[in-house]
């Protein structure tokens, strides 16, 4: 006959708080991830960003359904993009009772820091149907130049 150790399923585990020290540190050092910096307001519910850098210059794409223009704020300074914000919840669908809710009200804000090499005077945004697009120019010493080499 074969015994068998018998282990309480909700007594303490230190183990547990390892692990997930090891899977926060793990997120930390993700190299993979270079501009998913989140600033101090930043929440896991906050709008989705995406930045992508080309040779000219770094896109910033924001999806801002249901924002107008009057509601939104996009500075930026000592190269930290700031995108804030407020969305009104709607009134009309209040008087019934929600068995599920998904859409979200009320103010975010996000920040993402920039490489020095924005020139901070250029920048155009742009919002179109609930898109927000912010393009970043690069400075020209940042660009890649291309040297065409003579061999002999």
């Amino acid at each position: 006959m074969a015994l068998m150790r018998w282990k309480n399923k909700d007594s303490y585990d230190p183990w547990s708080y390892l692990n997930q020290l090891q899977n926060e540190i793990n997120e930390l050092f993700d190299v993979d991830q270079v501009y998913t910096s989140r600033g101090l307001y930043d929440r896991t519910s906050a709008v989705a960003i995406d930045v992508i850098e080309t040779a000219d210059d770094i896109v910033v794409t924001c999806e801002l359904p249901g924002i107008n223009e009057k509601d939104l704020d996009v500075s930026i300074t000592s190269n930290v993009l700031t995108i804030k914000g407020k969305k009104a919840e709607d009134q009309e669908t209040k008087k019934g009772k929600y068995y599920r809710k998904e859409t979200w009200s009320g103010g975010f804000q996000r920040t993402i820091s920039l490489p020095g090499s924005v020139d901070s005077e250029k920048i155009v945004a742009g919002l179109k149907n609930g898109m927000l697009t912010v393009t970043l120019p690069k400075k020209e010493e940042a660009k890649p130049k291309q040297i065409s080499v003579n061999l002999k």
